[in-house]
Formats: structure tokens, sequence, C-alpha cells
């Protein structure tokens, strides 16, 4: 997307977000809400502003291998968590991978709903109901396709 700079009366290209930041990005978005820690509480503790955490969650900022390495110590995972699931960057054009075509559960998960859910099937202890609540869920989704 172009844009005008005023200043020089010359059109400036918009950079968007590269996938790997954004991925990155959304698993301390996902770690940060398991932990229920706020983005100003996690900005506290790394010297930041919330704003700058709101940036490194959408992966406008990258976040540098220093900064990555502090953010880990606080939500206490490696920082291998926070690739876990990276698209790979390096499928020819026109080809899809693994990674990509299942982004949107990534996305989901990053949500508050997706955490809560997440957090709340972990709590159920037995197999066979948790495989119950997913095979209602699938039977709700289904039967709201076909409303829809």
């Amino acid at each position: 997307m172009n844009v005008q700079n005023s200043a020089l009366g010359t059109p400036v290209e918009r950079k968007t977000p590269n996938p790997i930041d954004k991925h990155v990005g959304s698993r301390v978005r996902m770690r940060r809400m398991l932990l229920k820690v706020s983005q100003e509480r996690l900005g506290d503790a790394l010297g930041l502003t919330f704003q700058q955490i709101q940036k490194y969650e959408k992966g406008t900022n990258r976040i540098s291998a220093s900064r990555l390495q502090q953010i880990a110590k606080v939500l206490d995972v490696q920082v291998s968590f926070f690739f876990e699931g990276a698209p790979s960057g390096d499928m020819p054009d026109g080809r899809f991978s693994a990674a990509a075509s299942t982004a949107y559960v990534s996305d989901f998960l990053t949500t508050s709903e997706g955490v809560q859910l997440t957090k709340a099937l972990m709590r159920i202890k037995s197999d066979r109901v948790r495989r119950r609540v997913v095979e209602l869920v699938e039977a709700m989704a289904e039967d709201d396709d076909r409303d829809a």
C-alpha cells in the first residue's frame, strides 16, 4: 500500500509485518494470556510500555533476539516456544505449507476465547469427556453451517 509522504510529496510504501514476526508475536500473546499477565505488567517487567508489547504481539515491531530471550524468561518458556508452528518461509511461490494452512487455528488460540476454551478443556481429566466435548462442538458447528 502506498501513502503520500507530505513532507516530500513522494509515495511511501507501508510495510506489512513479516509472517515470522506475526507468528512470534502471536505466541507471545498466547503465553501472556495463558499466564493471565496484562500487556502493562509484561511491559513493566521488561522496561517497556504496553504499546510496545502491543506492537510486538501484532508483529508490527520485530522482537530482537536479546528482547525475545528476556520475554521468554519473564513468561517462563524456552525461546524455541515462540517459533513452534512458525511458517517456514522457504516454500516456492504458489505452494502452501502445513503451518500456513492451519494458521487460522493459531490465530484463534491467541484470542481470549481460544485461551479460555483451551484452559477449560485442559482442566478436564478424562480423555473420553474431552473427546465428547470436541464432538459436541463439531456437531454445533455443523448445525450452524446448515442454518447459515
